[in-house]
């Protein structure tokens, strides 16, 4: 954001030229601080829309297909029922509090359990999580097109669909939800020829998709436990992401908006995207879909992929630029505008492209899934059982850090102990089960230490002093419950 001098501002003029100041910069993105309620004017379908643009990634069709080859088409769909419900469930409660609040997750936070420097850390490990998830996305795009345009080297595609992002970013939100809208038609036009080219192409397996096991394999058990873990990878992410959006919500529309934006992305990520993934596997015999949908369509097939992929980065740019803003105001009061976030997010994605991010994409999904599910749950666990029921705490959000702590050991303690036992439990030194089921433990783990060290502190590190500017409309809960 502009840095704005601690001397009050007194004229008009002054006054004037700081909002064409902001504008110009884009600050209709309040990456900093609450979006004030006369600026929450989004219909639920505009937001929904925008969170399309991960939903529709063809990295679901991948998990899927690999599911379905490994472990069992049964497996994998049952994985994907799992999937929508606990991140439909996670999301909603994300999306609700998002809403009401004006902020997204990393403002959240600030006062919900971690203190304003707290919160700086998780911004990160955020921010980090969107600029990987860039890097593999890219990667995807940059094979594709390097199949048909061999004679291209792939370090000349990854720099220009890397610094592509970055024009499509530039005015925020409202950008955001118009690219997005536009482009959706287009993607189920070339979505719904993938699957009639799929369904008129000789199937390499004789019997129905579902029923399909490999040799050795059972319904449930191991196999239904890796699948669960594979989903875990991208599970919180997908649930915490919608804050960054819901907070421009229309407050009549909190409600349902919420349970829309929390559950119609999972259930395209997991059920439609996931789900035709475990067909194409199947069908095709391939887990690969920057093989099988460019052997389906030929160069359709690489616009196809063009299309999605870039969807999906516009919103890993949008959102990573964001959680850099909070960590550089947070710890350095740096405060350059997320323009500059922007440009910052896509160069560091094009470094890890180049530098073989994919290489080492499991074991960062591994300790993303497990960070994400916990860190989420803290949230959750803060807001519907420390706020709103055992009224333990301000009822409300504040960003603004002189009225926070720097660290709050209530979110602070419970994210660290549950992602190190979780990514422990997750490496396999805590037995199979856990191992594949570590970031739901994490999640549990994490909730529960809230609850637990927010009941011991008794609420004294949530804030300074409390403000009185809050509107109350931007409350979760009340001190007499109603």
């Amino acid at each position: 954001m502009i840095d704005i001098t601690k001397e009050m501002i007194t004229t008009v003029d002054e006054a004037m030229d700081l909002n064409v100041k902001k504008q110009a910069e884009g600050q209709d993105d309040y990456s900093l601080d609450r979006v004030p309620r006369e600026e929450r004017k989004m219909g639920w379908l505009s937001i929904t829309n925008i969170t399309f643009g991960i939903a529709t990634a063809i990295f679901y069709f991948q998990t899927g297909s690999v599911m379905a080859l490994q472990f069992g088409a049964v497996n994998a769909i049952i994985s994907a029922v799992y999937a929508i419900i606990v991140a439909g469930i996670l999301g909603t409660v994300i999306a609700y509090l998002s809403a009401k609040s004006g902020m997204n997750v990393n403002l959240l936070s600030r006062s919900g359990g971690f203190g304003y420097i707290g919160a700086s850390l998780t911004s990160l490990i955020y921010a980090s999580n969107f600029i990987m998830y860039c890097a593999f996305e890219g990667l995807i795009l940059v094979a594709a097109v390097h199949t048909f345009f061999p004679s291209i080297p792939e370090w000349a595609l990854i720099i220009f669909f890397g610094l592509l992002v970055i024009p499509l970013n530039w005015f925020g939100i409202k950008q955001l939800d118009k690219l997005q809208k536009w482009s959706l038609p287009i993607f189920l036009v070339f979505l719904l020829v993938t699957i009639i080219v799929t369904f008129n192409t000789p199937s390499g397996y004789d019997g129905a998709f579902w029923t399909y096991l490999p040799e050795g394999v059972q319904v449930g058990g191991a196999a239904l436990l890796l699948c669960i873990g594979m989903q875990h990878g991208i599970m919180g992410l997908t649930a915490l992401l919608a804050s960054d959006y819901a907070r421009f919500l229309k407050p009549k529309d909190v409600k349902l908006g919420s349970v829309m934006i929390g559950f119609i992305p999972q259930i395209f990520c997991f059920g439609v995207m996931g789900g035709l993934g475990i067909w194409f596997g199947v069908r095709l015999g391939e887990s690969n879909p920057g093989v099988y949908i460019v052997l389906l369509l030929g160069f359709g097939g690489v616009m196809f992929t063009l299309l999605t992929q870039l969807r999906i980065n516009i919103t890993n740019i949008y959102s990573g630029s964001l959680s850099l803003s909070n960590f550089f105001e947070n710890i350095f009061n740096f405060t350059p505008g997320r323009r500059f976030w922007i440009v910052v997010t896509a160069l560091s994605a094009i470094a890890l492209m180049l530098g073989g991010i994919v290489d080492h994409l499991g074991t960062a999904m591994t300790f993303q899934g497990v960070f994400l599910l916990a860190w989420a749950a803290v949230i959750v666990a803060d807001a519907m059982i420390v706020k709103k029921w055992l009224k333990i705490g301000p009822l409300f959000y504040e960003a603004r850090q002189e009225y926070l702590y720097k660290w709050n050991p209530v979110g602070v303690v419970a994210l660290v102990i549950s992602s190190g036992l979780g990514t422990f439990a997750a490496l396999g030194y805590i037995g199979p089960f856990l191992q594949n089921t570590a970031a739901f433990f994490a999640a549990v783990l994490a909730a529960l230490l809230t609850v637990m060290l927010a009941a011991l502190t008794k609420g004294k590190y949530y804030m300074k002093t409390e403000p009185v500017d809050v509107d109350i409309e931007d409350h979760i809960a009340t001190r007499s419950g109603k």
